[in-house]
């Protein structure tokens, strides 16, 4: 389930338009309905109609240097914690993912996964992958590189139980977004709420479209704080995650635009992901 926010934010990527699926799972999970969509022209204005990544606006600021520590919840129990670390050093931008299971989702299933995500700081192109993964019995290395000059996504996957590995190759775009960096990404677009974008996102296979709807903005409360935020339901155009589910995020409404609450529903209920706290590195 910790998986499950990563990937749905990963896409956020993509996972990003699940279309519901499951009217028993809904109706059980009212207490956490969906959002519902704001537009003050009550029609969708399209921000940008060709997929493509955008450089950042110069008033983005990364959050350098620091720690975004989440806490995941599943049907009233705490699901695990995640951690998102961003470092700038000038032409690039390192993110870091660590998930793991807590509580009791972790006695039945545990998980440790570990991510980093390399791009472009100044035009938030990815440029590398690399994943560590452990969940149940599973235990998998990823490693994916974007070779622009080739516009290819080389992915090499090894798992580390059995030692057998792939390897492929697959077209890209001129500048392409991945599951960690389009987390970060999609805040840095700046929209009003009944637009949407889309930008083009790999990991490993076909590169795929990404849908961000913009819905609304919203003052939250999460144990970080309280924060003005500006709301996206991403939704996959294409591939395997394509309606599976709906995930929304809400993004603060300041220079660094961080995540600051993330919701997946999914058939079998509904991931909630809040903002603990924000450390600065090394504290």
């Amino acid at each position: 389930m910790v998986r499950i926010f990563i990937i749905l934010l990963a896409t956020i990527c993509a996972v990003l338009s699940f279309r519901a699926i499951d009217a028993k799972a809904q109706s059980a999970e009212k207490q956490h309905s969906a959002p519902a969509p704001q537009s003050a022209s009550g029609a969708t204005a399209i921000i940008e109609s060709a997929s493509h990544v955008q450089p950042p606006p110069p008033t983005y600021k990364f959050p350098n240097g620091q720690n975004l520590i989440y806490s995941g919840e599943w049907r009233l129990f705490n699901a695990g914690t995640a951690t998102l670390h961003v470092e700038n050093t000038g032409q690039e931008a390192r993110i870091v993912i660590t998930a793991d299971a807590t509580g009791a989702v972790a006695l039945l299933y545990h998980v440790h996964d570990r991510m980093e995500s390399v791009i472009d700081a100044k035009t938030f192109c990815s440029r590398s992958l690399k994943k560590h993964t452990e969940e149940g019995f599973r235990r998998v290395d990823t490693n994916l590189v974007i070779d622009y000059p080739r516009k290819k996504a080389i992915f090499d996957d090894k798992n580390l139980k059995n030692n057998s590995s792939k390897h492929a190759e697959n077209e890209i775009p001129e500048c392409v977004s991945d599951v960690i960096s389009a987390i970060f990404y999609a805040g840095t677009v700046q929209a009003e709420p009944g637009g949407q974008f889309s930008f083009p996102l790999n990991d490993g296979g076909k590169t795929v479209d990404v849908l961000a709807h913009v819905e609304a903005r919203e003052e939250i409360k999460v144990p970080a704080g309280t924060y003005k935020t500006i709301r996206l339901q991403p939704e996959v155009l294409s591939g395997p995650l394509k309606g599976k589910g709906k995930v929304w995020v809400w993004y603060s409404e300041d220079a660094n635009r961080i995540p600051v609450q993330m919701r997946a529903k999914m058939f079998w209920g509904t991931l909630n992901f809040k903002l603990q706290r924000i450390e600065q590195a090394g504290k």
